[in-house]
């Protein structure tokens, strides 16, 4: 295959600065570079009718993590409304949780399986 991974990931924000900071802020990434040492990235479109994040959204951002647990209690100590479910996590898939930047767009936090 000719295509070898994302090479950015662009969108409309009302103040993008304050969003790159708050990206910057909890997760490490934002401004213009990341370099990926993970795996294999999902594309995946949905129906327009799903459930899976909010309807009135386009798009919802899937980061990999590694501590999900540390993350959480970071985001909830930063006041970061979280949403968690045991049926979206198992072995197979590892585990989920799903918060919104201050903008209100959708991002699930995803740890993968063990290995």
């Amino acid at each position: 295959m000719p295509v070898t991974g994302i090479g950015g990931f662009f969108f409309r924000a009302n103040d993008p600065d304050a969003l790159s900071a708050w990206y910057k802020t909890h997760f490490g990434i934002g401004g213009f570079d990341w370099t990926q040492s993970a795996g294999t990235t999902v594309v995946a479109p949905f129906s327009k009718s799903t459930d899976y994040f909010p309807v009135d959204k386009q798009w919802m951002l899937n980061l990999r993590v590694s501590d999900l647990d540390a993350l959480l209690a970071d985001l909830a100590a930063a006041g970061v409304p979280i949403v968690t479910d045991p049926a979206w996590d198992s072995p197979e898939t590892g585990r989920f949780a799903r918060i919104h930047d201050p903008e209100g767009n959708p991002i699930e936090l995803w740890e993968p399986p063990e290995e």
